[in-house]
């Protein structure tokens, strides 16, 4: 079991940015030809020529060994690098520098549909994977009743995938990817788009992979609960380096400290929106923090926002909702406007609302923000939403549990308050 399956050296990846995707096969041509000619490039603006601005490297310096039976967690922000590091070891993409070696076969999920090909059927495109493993037909037909009976889509087998939702997708690809035969299994995310229940038989499935089959497991994701439960050891990762490798719970409180606090200003209208909230009904420009200099809270505090948004319908019922999640994602809480507000088609508009975070426990913590309407019927819809959308900290107060430091994996996020005795007496 100490048998070392990748070992990875130096290894760095490098993005040009801006080097296609001009908007016509002429001018990525024409800046191609320009670059290997050493000249300037003729589609870019004056001032933003070539230089080493406008490269990023996603990751600079990796290097890693993993062991036989090992289940290593990935952690890190958005942008850390932890994709990339999956797609280099799945041969998605090749490293700039450095060098990786790997013993064995892997099978990868690094996103919904992964190595399917939509117009097979279920049944074909576990054969399919099953052949890009190098495994053969019957070699498949051993497996294959497992995958389906594990898969949960025996119904449908026979189906184009095209077909699949992507919850049917991901049961489908995991259950091929878990037992196919390949000695290393990575995993990027993939896991959240399942209900709970599969996503509770997947973790089972990965960590017997693990220990009854002596497989190595790569997993990726910001559940630091599923990290906790499944992984044996953890690497963060930031800004494309490794800043630690080792214990898991050390793993996840460095991570939570990478977690920076939002400013008192918060440009909304450049963060990103899912497909819900794309038609626009309504949209949140920005959100300002009212008589605060930082993002940093007393526990018991009261934060007072400003939100400025605008509609493209008259009259509309407007409240806000805020979805308040710890800093490895897990959820704390929900609070919602009561008292409706309205607002003007094509005007920004202003709206003030306070936040009430009595009972939220000292940590790191992120707050989502919903605009939604709801009509005359008590029908609501989403109109605007983004995740994430401000981050901030509750610090202890002096006096809070005789100082204790508050362990959220074990006790939560909130807290009810002073337990008072009532009488000395039994």
């Amino acid at each position: 079991m100490n048998e070392i399956v990748i070992k990875i050296e130096n290894l760095k990846k490098k993005y040009r940015l801006g080097l296609i995707g001009s908007g016509t096969l002429a001018a990525d041509l024409q800046s191609f030809w320009a670059r290997v000619r050493k000249k300037e490039d003729p589609n870019l603006k004056i001032g933003e020529q070539m230089s080493e601005t406008r490269e990023f490297w996603a990751l600079n310096g990796i290097n890693l060994e993993v062991r036989r039976g090992e289940t290593l967690g990935i952690i890190g922000a958005n942008g850390a690098g932890k994709s990339t590091l999956l797609k280099i070891l799945s041969r998605v993409t090749a490293p700039t520098e450095g060098e990786v070696k790997i013993k064995g076969r892997i099978s990868s999920m690094l996103e919904v549909g992964t190595g399917f090909h939509g117009e097979l059927t279920g049944r074909e495109n576990i054969y399919l994977n099953g052949a890009i493993l190098g495994m053969s037909r019957s070699e498949v037909d051993k497996k294959i009743e497992d995958i389906i009976e594990f898969s949960e889509c025996r119904k449908f087998i026979d189906t184009p995938v095209k077909r699949y939702s992507s919850g049917m997708y991901v049961k489908l690809a995991f259950a091929v990817a878990a037992h196919l035969d390949s000695e290393i299994l990575v995993m990027d995310e993939v896991l959240a788009v399942g209900d709970m229940k599969f996503q509770e038989k997947c973790l089972g499935k990965m960590g017997e992979v693990a220990d009854k089959e002596g497989r190595t497991v790569l997993y990726v994701s910001h559940n630091m609960n599923t990290i906790q439960q499944l992984c044996s050891r953890c690497i963060v990762l930031d800004k494309g380096r490794v800043i630690y490798d080792g214990n898991v719970e050390e793993a996840i409180r460095i991570y939570m400290g990478t977690v920076k606090e939002s400013p008192t200003r918060v440009d909304l209208s450049v963060l990103e929106r899912s497909e819900e909230h794309a038609g626009r009904v309504a949209f949140m420009r920005e959100l300002k923090v009212l008589g605060q200099q930082s993002s940093v809270f007393e526990m018991n505090s009261r934060i007072r926002f400003q939100l400025l948004y605008e509609t493209e319908q008259k009259e509309l019922n407007m409240y806000i909702r805020t979805i308040i999640r710890y800093a490895d994602g897990t959820p704390v809480t929900m609070i919602t406007t009561q008292k409706a507000f309205a607002g003007r088609a094509g005007k920004e508009e202003p709206v003030v609302f306070e936040m009430d975070c009595t009972g939220i426990v000292p940590g790191k913590y992120t707050m989502s923000i919903i605009l939604y309407e709801v009509n005359q019927f008590g029908t609501f819809r989403n109109c605007d939403g983004v995740k994430d959308a401000y981050c901030f900290e509750i610090k202890s107060a002096e006096e809070y549990a005789h100082k204790m430091e508050w362990s959220h994996r074990y006790w939560g996020h909130v807290t009810l308050g002073e337990l008072k005795i009532i009488s000395e007496e039994a």
